[in-house]
């Protein structure tokens, strides 16, 4: 296999995880949406709780999604010193997001849950 096929399927694996995320993300909204509705319906009184947590869990999965899709995007091609300040930018800004999003949904950063959960 020559270098350019084999660069050619790391971009489609890429490309791929960038859609694997998106669709997670919209999934998780969709499914978000419509279970609200229905605890709504239902008259149960955690309706913006649950949806909370739902939309959180699917957007960090979706992010884990993203951000693996741009680290092989970055690191399989001759990088340049732009191309790595982005991709750090862009892991500190989703990191950023995937902990705001700990703390919306648990209550405490995300080291905190994991002391809580081991003792």
């Amino acid at each position: 296999m020559t270098h350019a096929v084999t660069m050619q399927i790391v971009d489609l694996v890429a490309r791929c995880l960038e859609l694997v995320g998106v669709a997670v993300i919209a999934v998780a909204f969709v499914y978000a949406i419509l279970r609200a509705v229905r605890h709504y319906r239902l008259g149960r009184q955690d309706v913006y709780d649950q949806l909370k947590i739902i939309l959180g869990r699917g957007l960090q999965l979706g992010l884990e999604f993203l951000v693996a899709a741009d680290i092989i995007s970055t690191v399989t091609v001759e990088p340049t010193r732009e191309q790595i300040v982005s991709l750090g930018l862009l892991i500190v800004i989703r990191t950023f997001l995937s902990w705001s999003i700990t703390v919306e949904i648990e209550g405490c950063w995300p080291w905190q849950l994991a002391r809580t959960k081991k003792g």
